[in-house]
């Protein structure tokens, strides 16, 4: 942490802190620390609303904050905006929604997006705000308004719906998932389910995940591919834990437990990304190790999916007394 927010890169395990600070990270703590106890989760939740908070304009959410503290843009990239609505969403789930907050939250998921992730964050967080009595009517309008935009699959072989698997891929399936529960639309919440499973099938490989690259992955792309990134295990431990809570099958179970696994070494190169005596995340998996870095952004990843095998390991012990 800096003196403003969550610094963004580092070089190895020192933060760069010439690189500054931006929205996405400082959001992604939130959904990471708003249900967490103890006072350093407590300092960074904190810390990285304030952050959030300071990144909200009229147009949407400013994303690059300078070492100083000085915003160097004016209007961030629209999964910028998701991102900021996803923590503030997971906030309001765990009653730590400011009331001044409400307004941005309110606008900000009035916004027409186009991204299809941005849609996807902006979702994730309008469910979540589901829970909360303040934000819940806020968040049943962005319901309506966001839906709309979720991006049809395709027919055909490649059912994905674009033309190549690009970045945080499971959280589209993992948003029309919750939503179509939500909404008690059957129809989206099967697609969703149908869309993870082609998904889990197309990034599987042997006994393990091998996650779609930086460059992407189309249809006939060789596997494997790097550098993978550890925000592509994240979401996929969370969306296979989503349709493990909605169907109840174990199966699911058993693929967000693999998608945790790639942390600790059940990947393309056997080496693990999670260094559980630091927390620290490396920054990607490469044919020859890792990313010897260990940003934000991973490290986040890394910590949020060891909470997921936590959650797995007492729904395996629920299951089994």
């Amino acid at each position: 942490m800096g003196p403003h927010g969550l610094f963004e890169h580092a070089l190895y395990r020192q933060p760069r802190v010439e690189h500054g600070y931006c929205t996405d990270d400082n959001a992604r703590a939130l959904v990471i620390t708003a249900g967490v106890e103890g006072p350093d989760a407590e300092y960074v939740f904190r810390r990285c609303l304030e952050f959030v908070a300071a990144g909200w304009t009229p147009r949407g959410w400013r994303n690059r904050m300078s070492a100083d503290g000085e915003w160097t843009d004016e209007l961030g990239s629209e999964d910028c905006h998701g991102r900021a609505l996803w923590g503030l969403g997971v906030a309001a789930r765990h009653g730590r929604l400011p009331a001044e907050l409400l307004p941005a939250f309110d606008q900000g998921l009035q916004r027409r997006l186009i991204a299809p992730r941005a849609i996807a964050y902006s979702l994730l967080g309008a469910v979540a705000a589901l829970e909360s009595a303040d934000a819940e009517e806020h968040a049943r309008r962005g319901i309506a308004l966001l839906t709309r935009g979720l991006p049809p699959v395709r027919p055909g072989a490649w059912m994905w719906p674009e033309q190549r698997l690009t970045y945080d891929n499971a959280r589209i399936p993992q948003a029309m998932m919750l939503v179509g529960e939500a909404t008690d639309d059957l129809i989206l919440r099967t697609v969703g389910l149908e869309l993870l499973d082609w998904l889990v099938k197309v990034e599987w490989r042997g006994d393990h995940f091998s996650f779609t690259p930086t460059a992407g992955r189309g249809q006939g792309d060789e596997s494997p591919g790097f550098d993978q990134q550890p925000i592509e295990a994240w979401a996929m431990a969370e969306a296979c834990e989503t349709a493990a809570h909605l169907t109840g099958d174990s199966l699911w179970v058993e693929r967000a437990q693999a998608a945790v696994d790639w942390f600790d070494g059940r990947n393309d190169v056997g080496v693990a990304l999670y260094d559980p005596e630091t927390g620290a995340g490396h920054d990607g998996l490469e044919p020859d190790g890792v990313n010897l870095n260990c940003g934000a952004e991973s490290t986040l990843a890394a910590l949020a999916a060891q909470a997921v095998g936590a959650r797995l390991a007492e729904w395996r012990s629920a299951v089994s007394s």
